[in-house]
């Protein structure tokens, strides 16, 4: 098999929102790119990600529904140490995201985090707690 797992598609009701939820994680996504249906950007190592508003998917899927309940993904962002999964949690609580687990010394040896998007998807925060 020739397949090869390199784009990560999430579905949006507020592409603004969306977009600025991941521009304060670091991604570089263009200004103006709010005026889009559907907007993608390539990431370190060829890896793409990418937003589509609802209307789009239900332009060609019109049955499609937004899932419902807890987040069924989770994206994890590595920051460089412990202070920076503090400093990068508190921002974006400050900007709106909700809390779901508020850092933490993980048993596994990481400071850990988790906040939700404006779409309701899980984003990690980690780093090691302490470095070699």
């Amino acid at each position: 098999m020739t397949l090869a797992f390199n784009f990560i598609g999430i579905v949006t009701n507020d592409l603004s929102a969306s977009l600025a939820f991941y521009r304060t994680l670091g991604l570089d996504i263009p200004e103006g790119a709010e005026t889009e249906a559907h907007v993608e950007v390539l990431l370190d190592g060829g890896m793409r990600i990418g937003w589509d508003t609802l209307e789009t998917i239900r332009g060609f899927d019109p049955a499609y529904e937004l899932p419902s309940g807890s987040h069924r993904v989770a994206f994890a962002f590595e920051a460089v140490s412990p202070a920076e999964v503090d400093e990068v949690f508190a921002k974006l609580v400050a900007g709106g995201a909700r809390s779901r687990v508020e850092p933490w010394d993980a048993f596994w040896g990481q400071r850990y985090a988790t906040v939700m998007d404006p779409d309701g998807n899980a984003i990690d925060l980690y780093a090691p707690l302490s470095v070699s």
